[in-house]
């Protein structure tokens, strides 16, 4: 299956009540993903609380999800640190357990220039050898991947396959289209703009959503390819109410939540992210049944 195209669901880490990984609960989540016809997985992103993990949790969570995929569709992890040797170092272990791609999210907290990012992301690209995914997600890191970069950066280095941008800007997206090689993937990592882009010329979405509504973006994504906008316009809509909910909290708490509340245990947040207070729940879960159908055993 070609990298970076389709539906390829953000992972959630599921945690035990003493907040440590779950390693059968990933499993088994990761197993629901794979059968509800996603194009990939994608572990240790924000929704993977990839912030929050050590080195050696994200080794094993990579190398579950590997094994648990077992080759049926491309696995992508997170490597994105604010050091650049870490994330080379991080790239280059997940190359042993048999990750397909890398998505490399800017660094945060020290505000790089355009020139420190094209250079972080160009030595990235020089010294590891699996396919990266830029990751542009300006309102939690602060800091812009210009498109003007994207386009210095994929067309100086092949192993720079594509781009994540979770900007939540259709302009600022299509001018990254426009700019880079056709071979560039371009995914949305804002799930109310997944339509838009790939009739922009994108070619998918990374998807926080996808972890609780999978057939709705699977379907979507088949019904843009089988050429029916108009069935896809509608799947796109069935996802607003989902993401409306992200309001109610601090993410991902949110989407674990609604995950769990449709009966797939991925556990809470590790702390400080809470997500307890009863009416929060049950507006979550009146939701959930309201406008998906989905039975939340109350």
């Amino acid at each position: 299956m070609e990298l970076g195209k389709g539906i390829i669901p953000a992972l959630l880490t599921p945690f035990t009540e003493t907040e440590e990984v779950d390693y059968e609960a990933l499993r088994a989540h990761t197993r629901s993903m794979v059968e509800s016809g996603v194009q990939g997985i994608f572990c240790l992103g924000t929704n993977g609380e990839f912030y929050a993990l050590t080195e050696s949790e994200k080794l094993k969570i990579t190398e579950t999800v590997v094994d648990e995929v077992n080759g049926k569709i491309p696995v992508y992890a997170g490597s994105g640190e604010i050091s650049t040797r870490t994330v080379i170092h991080l790239t280059n272990e997940f190359q042993k357990l048999g990750v397909s791609a890398v998505s490399v999210i800017t660094p945060y907290f020290i505000h790089p220039s355009q020139h420190e990012l094209y250079e972080h992301y160009g030595r990235i690209a020089r010294e590891t050898q699996l396919p990266v995914i830029l990751y542009n997600i300006p309102m939690r890191t602060h800091v812009n991947l210009e498109p003007e970069t994207v386009a210095d950066l994929a067309r100086d280095f092949p192993g720079i396959i594509g781009m994540k941008d979770s900007s939540g800007d259709i302009e600022r997206i299509k001018r990254i289209i426009d700019i880079t090689p056709e071979s560039f993937k371009v995914l949305s990592g804002d799930d109310g703009l997944i339509l838009d882009t790939l009739l922009l010329g994108g070619t998918g979405a990374i998807s926080g959503t996808a972890n609780v509504i999978p057939d709705i973006l699977v379907n979507l994504y088949g019904a843009f390819l089988e050429g029916d906008i108009k069935k896809a316009r509608m799947l796109q809509d069935r996802i607003a109410p989902l993401r409306a909910d992200g309001k109610l909290g601090t993410s991902p708490g949110v989407v674990k939540l609604q995950a769990n509340l449709a009966g797939c245990p991925v556990g809470k947040c590790r702390m400080p992210i809470r997500m307890d207070d009863p009416e929060t729940v049950e507006t979550i879960r009146k939701n959930l049944e309201r406008y998906y159908g989905i039975p939340t055993g109350k």
